[in-house]
């Protein structure tokens, strides 16, 4: 099955509620945890754990697990066999870039079967174009995995740069979001078999769409260019807005909670997972 399969069965089984797993120091402390590898291990095997049956999709920020180096990614390691082993969707947050042989080793290193690092998926950062990743989207296309790229994200910096505008090419006139956002939607259609594409893009659940040059309006019938929406719960968005904010894409949204549900702590962590894996599933319909 390609990534976008294996996401509409997670949808039609689990909803399309996607839990971080950030073990934030902060976070750590509040669970009565260090703030070490072993501390950030135990957080994420717990999430797993809470997870399991319930929800069908966590997102590891890798950076939490990267501050503490080598002990840090083996501690990952064993965080991400837990998820494999409960039969989660995985999505790692990596925001990876570059371009040749580096993009093609990023590609290696999380989408290669086997490899102590595979995910399902990895969110990568086109700032060097969408060319840039043609080994990684190869990569990824051959293991049926999937690629989130970013488009328009929730942090004020973002916004100068993904409004602008296309200068020239076959794109010229639209915004660098905009412009993202047709290039994988246009991928996706050649694959028209599909549900949903097995390339997606990251759309901020708090911003303005439109302003970003995304139009939502209406989605292909088939091979709908999936949206891995942050910015749910803690941020401000509400999970029943979705069809609001994402329009004829809504049935492609991973709504994705972070602190939100974390904050609950390890005891509350299961009944608050179960409570906003009904909420989002309801939003969608």
């Amino acid at each position: 099955m390609s990534f976008g399969d294996r996401l509409d069965a997670v949808f039609t089984a689990r909803g399309p509620l996607c839990v971080g797993i950030d073990p934030h120091a902060w976070l750590l402390t509040d669970w009565g945890l260090p703030d070490s590898a072993a501390g950030a291990e135990s957080f994420g095997r717990t999430v797993v754990e809470a997870c399991a049956g319930q929800a069908g999709i966590v997102k590891p920020q890798v950076a939490f697990y990267e501050r503490f180096g080598s002990a840090g990614y083996a501690a990952l390691e064993r965080v991400l066999a837990d998820a494999r082993a409960a039969g989660l969707l995985v999505i790692a947050d990596v925001k990876r870039g570059d371009l040749g042989t580096s993009a093609e080793a990023y590609g290696q290193a999380w989408l290669s079967g086997g490899s102590p690092l595979e995910v399902d998926a990895i969110t990568v950062n086109a700032y060097m174009g969408v060319g840039s990743l043609a080994a990684v989207i190869g990569q990824a296309e051959r293991e049926s995995k999937g690629l989130f790229l970013l488009a328009a994200t929730s942090n004020p910096e973002a916004e100068a740069i993904q409004q602008a505008v296309v200068a020239g090419g076959g794109q010229a006139g639209l915004t660098v979001a905009g412009a993202i956002f047709q290039d994988v939607a246009a991928r996706n259609a050649e694959h028209p078999a599909h549900t949903i594409g097995s390339l997606g893009v990251v759309l901020g659940a708090t911003l303005d769409l439109a302003a970003f040059g995304v139009d939502l309006a209406v989605a292909p019938a088939r091979a709908i260019t999936p949206i891995l929406a942050p910015g749910f719960g803690h941020q401000g968005a509400k999970v029943a807005d979705v069809r609001n904010l994402y329009g004829g894409y809504a049935q492609g949204v991973i709504v994705s909670e972070s602190r939100s549900v974390l904050s609950a702590g390890p005891r509350r962590i299961a009944e608050t997972i179960a409570r906003r894996v009904l909420e989002a599933g309801a939003a969608r319909g």
